[in-house]
């Protein structure tokens, strides 16, 4: 009688075949953790409150600017997609994101892109010196602001180095996001070749001395090359 348990050589090359497709250095699916991110100032007083916890962070700000950092890993340097949650109960007026000095908004995602070579140095430096670098370049997906959605803007502060991605106007509400990291490197910079090497997360009240009580949660990072 023919044992139908056993495997034959077709099956084993199928299967071998299905299993050399899976690449281990590209990402299917990476959830961010709130954790352990690091707080920057941007001045002796200030700041805002941040609490981290797991898959959500809340921030409360009243009059202040702040932001949370954290490194990525190399095997997230080539995502492609991310999502996330966010809601605001609190919103500062509309301001022009264009501006530097009145431009406060509720929520800023930053997501951090460099060059190869920059990439595997970059967590011997601090946020400050990584923003600095004139290698980075940063998508900034921002709530606030009195522009249309998906307008992109140059930051006044990172110059050709950082681009403010509007994704929803100055008010209280709660949306998902799901982005194409890839598509808007290529609209804001031409290129899409980049290693996406850290993760940052700002609210600013300060120059309309308002308040904020917002809070993101599920960012995930997602796709392959």
């Amino acid at each position: 009688m023919q044992n139908s348990s056993k495997m034959t050589y077709p099956m084993v090359v199928m299967l071998t075949l299905g299993l050399m497709t899976v690449h281990p250095s590209r990402v299917l699916a990476e959830d961010i953790a709130f954790q352990d991110w690091t707080h920057q100032k941007f001045g002796i007083f200030g700041g805002n409150n941040w609490r981290q916890s797991g898959r959500t962070v809340s921030v409360e700000s009243d009059g202040g600017v702040s932001l949370l950092w954290r490194p990525l890993p190399e095997k997230v340097w080539q995502s492609t997609k991310a999502s996330w949650s966010w809601n605001v109960g609190t919103s500062v007026p509309p301001t022009d994101l264009s501006q530097k000095g009145g431009d406060d908004r509720n929520l800023s995602l930053y997501f951090i892109f460099a060059p190869q070579d920059l990439a595997t140095r970059a967590n011997d430096l601090g946020i400050r010196k990584l923003l600095g670098s004139p290698e980075i370049r940063v998508l900034m997906y921002v709530w606030g602001g009195s522009h249309d959605r998906n307008t992109i803007l140059a930051s006044p502060y990172l110059g050709a180095r950082g681009k403010t991605i509007v994704l929803r106007q100055a008010g209280a509400g709660q949306h998902d996001e799901a982005i194409d990291l890839r598509s808007d490197l290529g609209r804001a910079y031409g290129s899409r070749d980049m290693m996406l090497i850290g993760l940052a997360l700002s609210a600013d009240s300060d120059d309309t001395e308002t308040r904020i009580d917002a809070r993101i949660s599920d960012l995930r990072l997602s796709g392959y090359p």
